[in-house]
């Protein structure tokens, strides 16, 4: 399967530094990515086909399709989360930590707090046919992502700003 780049998406549940944990074990790297339904119909389609496609390569066009939920894109319409409505979702995952780059393609770092819930990336997939003892599936890996521009937070990326504090000029009195 060949790379799938995502220009222009929201970004979702990243785990791009440290590994997501689930019931208390380190998983994988991970991200979701938002494509609007509209303004990335084109994207969509594509990715759509790429599926089948894979599908159709793995088992000789013997299975037609896999089931919605057995599959890395899903209809975003169908989640409760702040953002999903009107985007289909993206969820890739690798093993390794994947490469994380600004604007300019200079290396991000946990620390610069760049990549965060509710900005905008552009992201590198690739598709994969899963057929083994944990069932049939088509996923994504995940191999990079770029900055591109900020946007606003989702509720996990909210973070404080000097803003949200009273400034104080002169000594208080303690609190009674």
């Amino acid at each position: 399967m060949g790379k799938i780049k995502l220009d222009n998406v929201r970004l979702s549940f990243p785990n791009l530094f440290k590994k997501a944990t689930f019931s208390g074990e380190e998983t994988k790297y991970e991200a979701t990515f938002l494509l609007d339904k509209d303004k990335h119909a084109t994207l969509i389609k594509q990715i759509k086909g790429e599926i089948d496609a894979a599908i159709k390569e793995k088992w000789d066009g013997k299975i037609k399709s896999i089931p919605a939920d057995k599959l890395f894109m899903k209809d975003g319409d169908a989640y409760d989360y702040v953002g999903y409505a009107g985007n289909m979702s993206v969820k890739a995952s690798c093993k390794s930590r994947p490469m994380c780059v600004d604007r300019d393609r200079t290396p991000l770092t946990e620390d610069d707090n760049k990549l965060y819930a509710g900005c905008y990336v552009n992201g590198i997939i690739e598709l994969w046919v899963q057929d083994n003892s944990y069932g049939k599936r088509v996923n994504a890996n995940l191999l990079g992502v770029q900055f591109f521009k900020d946007g606003a937070p989702f509720a996990d990326g909210v973070k404080a700003s000097a803003s949200d504090f009273d400034a104080f000029e002169s000594e208080v009195d303690d609190f009674v």
